[in-house]
């Protein structure tokens, strides 16, 4: 157990993490930096006009929270606008940081049980391992959102990304074991351990792991490119049926270990896209996923990748999902070159 007064615990103190579809106050997203190692120095244009896309879609369901410089806010309002943006619910905040992957480096919202108080969960970044220096300004982002909104902190006391945890809100949390156990996040802590802290700073009982994740996933298999809750005992998890596909076992291992888990009642299959690959790239082959959705108020922002027939099955799949929410369809083609689509760039702020 955490050796610490209760007063520091979130889950002593009442508080926990909510599912995604709870009612939202906002979502943040990083703003992309002018960074010649990001998509290779040769689509900033490109990427800031994805970015005002994307900004503008949320903010037709609510408000988004900017992090940047304070001496761009007037270029990324004036292209959110280009984009056609609710403009009095786009919000800039002077907050420099260093890459744009807003889920893994900001600040993981909870919510007090009773009071409704939302706080603040602080973990620990090292960029996926320390794959990717410097990560300073972005380890720094959920500080200064605290700051800004003046909300109570706390200290999560061990290297944790948004993207590598999938929560219930009611006490079940979906993780993988090549994130969380990999020696490059904590090599100190054993599973228990790990499994304490994230009970203790989420406030959820309960730690189902799933083995590994999809290829050229940076991130070493984050879980919002596999599976996803859509429900208190449902999820819907990414299948690969061509065997030559390198994820063919890797999910179909996945899926296994999702139908043995009591606490899962439906356990519902969405495909993968097409092998995405750029010539010469980095990445041979992209961490294409359609459960990479953002699910906002009333809404679901999904990723496609110019793959017609793909695209248009996946859209009806989680507009059967998810009844009653506007399915809104994203190119996210550009975005998944450097690793990740609409959950990787974002983080939703509790009501």
């Amino acid at each position: 157990m955490l050796d610490l007064p209760s007063s520091l615990i979130p889950a002593q103190s009442g508080f926990s993490m909510p599912a995604e579809w709870s009612p939202q106050a906002a979502v943040w997203l990083s703003w992309p930096v002018n960074d010649p190692r990001h998509w290779g120095g040769t689509k900033q244009e490109i990427i800031w006009k994805k970015f005002a896309e994307i900004a503008a879609a949320i903010s037709r369901f609510e408000t988004v929270r900017i992090n940047a410089p304070g001496n761009e806010h007037a270029e990324i309002l004036r292209h959110c606008g280009m984009q056609k943006a609710v403009p009095e619910r786009i919000e800039c905040f002077d907050h420099p940081h260093n890459d744009v992957w807003c889920r893994d480096h900001g600040p993981i919202f909870l919510k007090h049980a009773n009071s409704g108080e939302i706080a603040i969960s602080d973990w620990d970044f090292n960029a996926w391992g320390g794959k990717f220096p410097p990560w300073d300004l972005d380890d720094a982002i959920p500080r200064k959102i605290a700051n800004a909104l003046n909300m109570r902190l706390f200290e999560g006391g061990m290297i944790l990304e948004g993207g590598a945890i999938e929560v219930n809100g009611r006490g079940l949390l979906l993780t993988t074991e090549a994130v969380l156990l990999n020696p490059n996040r904590n090599p100190s802590l054993s599973r228990e351990q790990i499994e304490d802290k994230l009970k203790q700073g989420l406030g959820v009982e309960e730690i189902l792991w799933l083995e590994r994740g999809i290829e050229g996933d940076d991130t070493d298999g984050h879980i919002d490119d596999l599976t996803r809750f859509i429900d208190e005992s449902s999820v819907v998890a990414c299948v690969e049926k061509d065997r030559q596909s390198p994820n063919h076992r890797i999910l179909t291992d996945n899926f296994s270990r999702l139908l043995n888990f009591s606490q899962i009642k439906n356990v519902l299959e969405i495909h993968c896209p097409q092998a995405c690959e750029v010539a010469g790239w980095r990445l041979p082959m992209l961490p294409a996923s359609y459960v990479n959705f953002l699910i906002v108020n009333d809404g679901l922002l999904v990723p496609t990748f110019r793959q017609t027939k793909n695209d248009q099955r996946a859209l009806d799949i989680l507009r059967e999902l998810f009844p009653g929410r506007e399915i809104v369809g994203i190119d996210c083609l550009d975005l998944v070159e450097e690793g990740g689509t609409l959950h990787c760039i974002s983080q939703q702020q509790p009501a």
